[in-house]
This record gives C-alpha cells, sequence and structure tokens, in this order.
C-alpha cells in the first residue's frame, strides 16, 4: 500500500515540474510572425511675404512673394527589408512693384530606394535608389523674359546606383555610398542643347551660323556618389535637416566634385503655423555660366563653373494629411 502511494507522489510531483514547461511551449508556439507595414505622410505648406509702403519717406517698393510645396513619402518595412519613396514639390514666385512676375523657387523631384541588412543587429543596408529631378516652368535671367535659360526637363537630372548605406537611426542619420551610380543629365529643349547648356554636346556650326550638326540633348555619366542625410531636434519645436550630396565621374574629369548640400531649419509655432530657414549651396563642373563677349555682335562664351548659392525664409502655414 505503502508503495502505491509512493509512485502516486511521484507522479503528481513530476507532473506539476513539467506542466510549467509545457505551458512555455505552447506560449512560443502562438508568437505571431513580423507583418508588413505601409507608412504613409504628406505635408502642404504655404509660406508668404509681404512688404507694403504708404507715403514712406524712407523709400520702398511694394512687393509679395509665395513658395508653396508639397513634400510626400510611403515607405514599405518587412523584417529586414525596407522600401522608401519620396515625392518633393516647390514653386515660388516674387512680385514687385512696377516689375515683372519672378520665380523664386522651381522643383520636382521623385526619388525611390531599396534596403537590406543581413540581421536585425546589423548597422549595414544592401542598397539601391534612383532618383530623378527637374522643375515645372521656364527660368529667365532677369529683367529678360524673352530667351528663357531653363525649361521642364531643360535641365532633368537622372541618378540610379547601388551601394552600402549605414544607419544606426535610418530615418534620422544615414550615410550612403556608391561605387557605381549612372548620371543622365536631360536637355530636352533644342535651342538650350544647341547652346551647350548644362554640360551636353553643343551644336556645330557653320560660317554663317547654320546648324551643321544638332547639339545632344542627353549626358550620361558613371561615377561614385556619396550622400548623408542628418535630422536632429536642436531644440524645443526646433528641428534641423541637412542633405548633402558628393559626385564624381570615372569617364570626363575624374575629380572634379560635384556638390549639392541642402539645410533647412523649420521652427514649429504650433501645428499649423511654421517658420523655416533654408540654405543650398551647389557646384556642378558642367554647368557654365554664360557671358557677353561683343553685345553688339550678339556673341556669347561660356566662362568656367561657379559655385551656386540660395537662400529662403519663410513664415507659413502647413497641413499633414
Amino acid at each position: 500500500m505503502k508503495y502505491n502511494i509512493f509512485f502516486l507522489f511521484s507522479f503528481i510531483v513530476q507532473f506539476s515540474i513539467a506542466q510549467p514547461d509545457s505551458l512555455y511551449i505552447k506560449k512560443r508556439l502562438i508568437i505571431k510572425s513580423p507583418t508588413p507595414t505601409w507608412t504613409n505622410t504628406n505635408k502642404l505648406s504655404l509660406d508668404l511675404n509681404e512688404v507694403a509702403f504708404v507715403n514712406w519717406n524712407a523709400g520702398g517698393s511694394n512687393s509679395i512673394s509665395a513658395i508653396v510645396s508639397q513634400v510626400s513619402s510611403l515607405d514599405y518595412t518587412f523584417k529586414n527589408f525596407k522600401w522608401a519613396n519620396a515625392f518633393n514639390a516647390r514653386y515660388g514666385i516674387n512680385q514687385q512693384e512696377s516689375e515683372v512676375l519672378k520665380k523664386t523657387d522651381d522643383l520636382l523631384e521623385i526619388s525611390s530606394s531599396v534596403g537590406y541588412k543581413r540581421s536585425d543587429a546589423s548597422k549595414w543596408y544592401y542598397s539601391a535608389r534612383l532618383t530623378f529631378s527637374t522643375q515645372f516652368a521656364n527660368g529667365y535671367s532677369y529683367p529678360d523674359t524673352s530667351n528663357p535659360i531653363s525649361k521642364f526637363m531643360a535641365p532633368g537630372y537622372l541618378f540610379f546606383g547601388g551601394g552600402m548605406e549605414y544607419g544606426k537611426d535610418i530615418e534620422k542619420l544615414s550615410l550612403y555610398a556608391s561605387p557605381l551610380t549612372f548620371k543622365s543629365t536631360y536637355v530636352l529643349d533644342q535651342d538650350l542643347a544647341n547652346a551647350g547648356s548644362f554640360g551636353v554636346e553643343p551644336a556645330v556650326y557653320d560660317d554663317d551660323g547654320n546648324v551643321l550638326i544638332p547639339g545632344e540633348k542627353v549626358r550620361e555619366e558613371l561615377g561614385i556618389l556619396v550622400t548623408n542625410y542628418y535630422e536632429v531636434d536642436v531644440a524645443k519645436n526646433v528641428l534641423l535637416k541637412s542633405t548633402a550630396n558628393f559626385y564624381t565621374d570615372y569617364l570626363n574629369s575624374f575629380g572634379n566634385i560635384d556638390v549639392d548640400w541642402q539645410l533647412l531649419i523649420d521652427f514649429k509655432v504650433n501645428n499649423f503655423i511654421k517658420a523655416s530657414l533654408g540654405s543650398q549651396l551647389k557646384y556642378d563642373n558642367d554647368v557654365k555660366n554664360l557671358i557677353v563677349i561683343d553685345e553688339d555682335a550678339d556673341e556669347y562664351g561660356q566662362s568656367g563653373a561657379k559655385v551656386q548659392w540660395k537662400q529662403l525664409l519663410g513664415i507659413g502655414f502647413v497641413v499633414d494629411f
């Protein structure tokens, strides 16, 4: 009898010890696997600046300027795979008293990138990127508005390549390097292409000024691209964003580096009102400046490339949707 009681007691003890393990196994079996995630953001903003004078002894001209912009993103993530898409559009105008309407900003940009990292702990992504940019409307060298110096798809830029991207927090800090990036420059306006604008091969003329060989509309390059993106909250409701691109071509003038550095500081007043201070610095060895050699004979030439700089300051309204 006592042996039966001993075996029964042993069975109960063993069952009670084994039971938590069986429950733990059941819990592990019902863990859900990661699911794909789509993230969409949209921001529409309008910046305004107005100056008006009435009997102002110090003098001045009435003026009004406006910049409308939209920034959208659509991102997809699944496990260690990431696909990011962005759309950026801006257009700005300025009207001063007794002067023609002037364009102050003009951008149409679409970008897409895919990245894959080998493990959750890794900060390195195998990446491929495509970026296309152009402008909406004609650009002029004011006050001359009869001869456009740029148009839609004149220029247009296309970058496509692959490489490695490092990002501890990929949404706020990333460094991308591509040893093989294809760059195409499009000048689809024949007059600008004949002039050799934006680095394309210019037209060949005879002694009477007739076109023998039209200017090429596409310039192709293959080189190295390095980009850096950094975003940080420098103070409460003050956000700084920095984007820098560096490109050099293997085939033409290797070592001449094209630079495009954009710096933007957003000051958030509330959910609908904000101020922004922006700066953009560019250098492209293929973009030459037009100079007048003989104005009476309408003879023009090109000087060397120069550093370009643009600064923006605006206060306006913003809507997230």
